[in-house]
């Protein structure tokens, strides 16, 4: 009898103990949902205040034309840069509910996890900008020094205006890791190296071995801008029209047959027209 009575009060005061704990948590877990809830809607406004302010002030369109969301297309996001920025603000916004309401119901482990995203989140945001800001430089730059190089009359005027591209989105590849606090050091030594060895190398070829070629190139940039195709020249001891200037000869059309001379011979000799 006693031992029966010990058990029924035993199991009264853990039932007792259940009904508390969950007498105080469910406050707790009301709050918690609330503030979520809150949070939900304030999101769902704020996305949606960004794309309409998008479409309006057609911002989508206008970051079109500097080449921003070919950049993005390239990091694999297709969206409009309004929509991914209402993405990024809907998500921000839940996120920083999420640590208020877990701050609510005690789950420590979650808001503190929230709490060191939310202070790494800047260097996020800079890494992302300078990583974005350089892409759209690269893309300048790689059309700016391709038509550069094929008014110049430069044959591989695409692939030097890739290698301009890919070297600057390096640099801002090392600035962007920089900004997450992520040491460089292993990298920016070993690109050193590299530079340092690809830069002996092109100057003991230019240096020994594309002298010439060089000096073609150069003669026939300058050339370029003086002679006019189908003008009549005397040049190196041949006479006829001039049919086009390359990178390293020019053409002059002789009675029907066509005579190639190297592009330094406008820097040795007379020109007569």
């Amino acid at each position: 009898m006693d031992q029966d009575f010990s058990i029924q009060t035993a199991l009264n005061s853990v039932l007792n103990s259940l009904l508390e704990s969950v007498a105080g948590f469910a406050p707790k877990a009301l709050t918690a949902l609330g503030v979520f809830l809150i949070g939900y809607i304030l999101a769902k406004i704020t996305a949606k205040a960004i794309r309409t302010m998008f479409d309006k002030l057609r911002l989508n369109d206008l970051l079109e034309k500097v080449g921003l969301t070919d950049t993005l297309g390239k990091l694999g996001l297709h969206e409009t840069p309004g929509f991914l920025l209402s993405r990024l603000a809907y998500y921000l916004i839940l996120a920083l509910f999420i640590k208020s309401a877990a701050l609510s119901v005690g789950l420590m482990a979650v808001a503190d996890a929230m709490t060191a995203f939310f202070a790494y989140l800047p260097n996020l945001l800079a890494a992302t900008i300078v990583l974005f800001i350089g892409m759209i430089i690269a893309q300048f730059a790689s059309g700016a020094v391709t038509r550069s190089a094929r008014n110049s009359g430069v044959e591989f005027a695409p692939v030097l205006g890739r290698a301009v591209s890919s070297l600057i989105i390096f640099v801002v590849g090392l600035m962007a890791v920089t900004q997450l606090q992520i040491d460089t050091q292993i990298i920016l030594s070993v690109v050193l190296i590299l530079l340092s060895g690809g830069a002996l190398a092109l100057a003991l070829t230019f240096g020994l071995g594309s002298r010439e070629i060089t000096r073609n190139l150069i003669a026939g940039f300058y050339a370029r801008k003086i002679f006019e195709p189908g003008e009549k020249i005397e040049i190196g001891g041949r006479e006829g029209i001039l049919a086009g200037i390359t990178p390293v000869h020019a053409l002059i059309d002789e009675d029907g047959r066509t005579t190639t001379i190297p592009n330094s011979v406008f820097l040795e000799e007379a020109v007569r027209q």
